[in-house]
């Protein structure tokens, strides 16, 4: 299934550009002008990577991230601006982008850029003596699978992703099919059980993975 991508630009004719080269590259590009256009489609749909303009009309490529990462959404996220000035550069990656390319800038460096930022999200991510695969979703214990029912495999995307960061207790509850504070502990019980790992309780805020 080819990569969505979520393109917010108002250069009508750059927009059209990027998600043309996007496009005959394999992925599937929904193209919006304005902040808010990008905010219903951003409801409306899941997207694999949003690129960013800045200077958009509604509101700023920054104003949008920032409520989207408010929103416990996590998506992989690159900004493209003309904006060079170290504030903006700062607030950007403060806010939680991962790659920021300065206009005017040669459309094949943005392939360039997306690509790499894909491949590095579906190398597999190694934790003590585990093995987690983001292009299957399975924990590897040397060799074998670890088998997990359907709460268990969104917990270890979740923790296995995410090493080192807190997780609020909101997210975690939306893996549960039945959501609850008892039935997330017996969830959690289950996961340590299962593959051995710690989670600590950040008391008030939420849980996490520690880094070995």
């Amino acid at each position: 299934m080819a990569k969505k991508i979520l393109l917010l630009e108002d250069e009508v004719e750059l927009a059209e550009t990027l998600q043309e080269l996007l496009e005959e590259s394999g992925y599937a590009v929904s193209m919006v002008h304005t902040g808010n256009d990008a905010v219903d489609a951003s409801y409306e749909s899941v997207y694999d990577l949003y690129i960013f303009d800045i200077n958009v009309p509604d509101m700023s490529g920054l104003e949008l991230l920032e409520s989207l990462r408010r929103a416990d959404d996590r998506t992989p996220a690159i900004f493209i601006s003309a904006l060079i000035d170290l504030n903006s550069i700062s607030k950007a990656f403060e806010i939680g982008a991962d790659d920021y390319i300065k206009k005017p800038f040669f459309p094949q460096e943005l392939l360039i850029r997306v690509k790499a930022k894909f491949a590095s999200a579906n190398r597999d991510i190694f934790y003590k003596d585990l093995r987690y695969s983001p292009l299957d979703r399975r924990l590897y214990k040397g060799e074998s699978i670890l088998p997990q029912g359907e709460v268990q495999e969104a917990l270890c995307e979740l923790f296995m992703t995410n090493i080192g960061n807190v997780l609020d207790k909101s997210i975690l509850l939306d893996c549960l099919q039945h959501p609850s504070d008892s039935a997330l502990r017996v969830a959690l019980s289950k996961f340590k059980q299962t593959t051995g790992v710690e989670i600590k309780n950040i008391r008030g805020v939420g849980y996490m993975l520690e880094k070995s």
